[in-house]
């Protein structure tokens, strides 16, 4: 028995003793094409030669500084690093060691600012049904990913809540793609006046939903409508880019193909790629001047933030994805992975929507395609599928609750941007036969 809590306690997972590239090996030897990154975060695959001597470098030479005390050459040019390539004024950075925590630290460095230019009154926040933010409670709080928040629900702030911005679940059937939007816009705006805008300090949501509802993007001109809600009402906008930026989408940060510039954003799976913990915060300057202007520090911090090592190594990976144009193979190869789940998975008599951008990619299941019905949870074909894919070599990402936190079932997929063609075809062909055998159990229990 394993003395660990592990995700289930019924089981202890296969041990993982090495992984090269896009593959990881068990205590067994089989081997597993990573296409879903754990969790979208080995973004250049396992053990890249540079990001390995850098980090090799770094812990002979400082492996961690208390910042009560010191900062680090390393810390210092990975903050370089990303307001340098970062859009807008988004010139600081604040960094922790994962997404939970940049939410977290985006929420309170939000309330501090409106605390700082005198507008204490601001207390709460505005996000989305079926969004996911963290597991810690201030981001699991503002999530509203129903199964994750519902045994914690006493222990939550209150958030004001409006709908996700779900074209294939929501927009009507005689409903146009630019009216749906605006009716999106108009409910925000509405909860906004409800609620009382002078008591609200931010609107928070993920550019693209991941783990929740598996790669949703918004529709065209969303973004926009909410960055001019935003700035009507003097809320701040706070991206959610720790599972769809750093280039997964195509762009460095998903946000940049809805033309908008957010006043906080958070990062972190792929900004480390695994290597080392990490994840960021990057603040506007006008953030960032109030807190200057008034108490001069941020009230804020946990004793890993800006450590050396995990910059050394996420300095490695943004330094890599540069030099060697990783986006373009994003664009390039998602491309192909988005044409091969339409054509080979779309026909699939269960497979309601594919979605997603760049090398984020997710497939939803129904039971009834014309009705978009869901499967009975109790089938928990999302697991069956999980478990069929690994049997067959491959990691991919599948949840169950994509409608309310109990109904639906999504597969998640995003390989590392060093994946190949072939490897894109063996996800798409090895999901397509397994969909149809566990989809076919199913028919045959019915």
């Amino acid at each position: 028995m394993s003395q660990i809590i592990h995700r289930s306690l019924h089981s202890t997972p296969p041990v993982a003793v090495s992984a090269q590239g896009a593959y990881i090996t068990d205590a067994a030897g089989k081997r597993y094409l990573d296409a879903c990154g754990g969790a979208a975060v080995s973004c250049l695959g396992h053990a890249h030669p540079d990001v390995l001597a850098a980090m090799h470098r770094q812990i002979d030479q400082l492996a961690y500084a208390h910042t009560g005390f010191f900062t680090s050459d390393t810390v210092e040019q990975l903050a370089a690093q990303l307001t340098r390539t970062a859009p807008g004024d988004l010139n600081y950075a604040y960094f922790v060691s994962g997404g939970s925590e940049a939410v977290e630290t985006a929420l309170k460095l939000a309330r501090q600012y409106f605390v700082e230019i005198g507008q204490p009154q601001r207390t709460r926040f505005v996000a989305r049904a079926q969004s996911y933010h963290g597991n810690t409670l201030g981001a699991l709080a503002v999530g509203g990913n129903e199964w994750r928040r519902r045994q914690f629900a006493p222990l939550l702030i209150d958030v004001v809540r409006v709908s996700a911005c779900n074209a294939y679940r929501d927009r009507r059937a005689d409903e146009s793609e630019q009216a749906y939007t605006q009716r999106l816009l108009n409910e925000l705006e509405q909860a906004i006046l409800e609620a009382g805008p002078e008591t609200l300090i931010g609107f928070c949501a993920e550019t693209v939903v991941g783990a929740t509802t598996g790669a949703t993007p918004p529709t065209p001109g969303y973004l926009q409508g909410v960055r001019r809600l935003c700035d009507k009402y003097g809320m701040l906008y706070i991206a959610d880019e720790v599972m769809c930026g750093m280039g997964r989408t195509g762009t460095l940060h998903a946000f940049e193909q809805d033309d908008v510039v957010p006043d906080i954003v958070t990062i972190a799976k792929g900004l480390g790629g695994g290597y080392q913990p990490i994840g960021a915060v990057l603040a506007s300057e006008k953030i960032v001047a109030a807190l200057q202007a008034g108490s001069g520090l941020f009230q804020h911090g946990h004793t890993y933030i800006c450590h050396p090592t995990a910059a050394a190594a996420a300095l490695a990976v943004q330094q890599v994805i540069e030099r060697d144009n990783l986006l373009e193979a994003v664009k390039t190869q998602g491309a192909r992975l988005h044409q091969q789940l339409r054509e080979v998975l779309g026909e699939l008599p269960h497979v309601g929507d594919t979605r997603g951008r760049g090398l984020f990619a997710g497939v939803e299941l129904v039971e009834d395609k014309a009705s978009k019905r869901p499967f009975d949870p109790a089938f928990k074909l999302h697991a069956q599928i999980k478990a069929n894919c690994m049997a067959r070599g491959l990691m991919v990402y599948p949840m169950g609750g994509t409608l309310d936190g109990q109904y639906g079932d999504h597969i998640l997929i995003a390989p590392p941007f060093i994946v190949t063609a072939s490897q894109i075809d063996f996800v798409v062909d090895t999901l397509r036969q397994v969909i149809v055998e566990e989809t076919g159990k199913l028919a045959r229990r019915a």
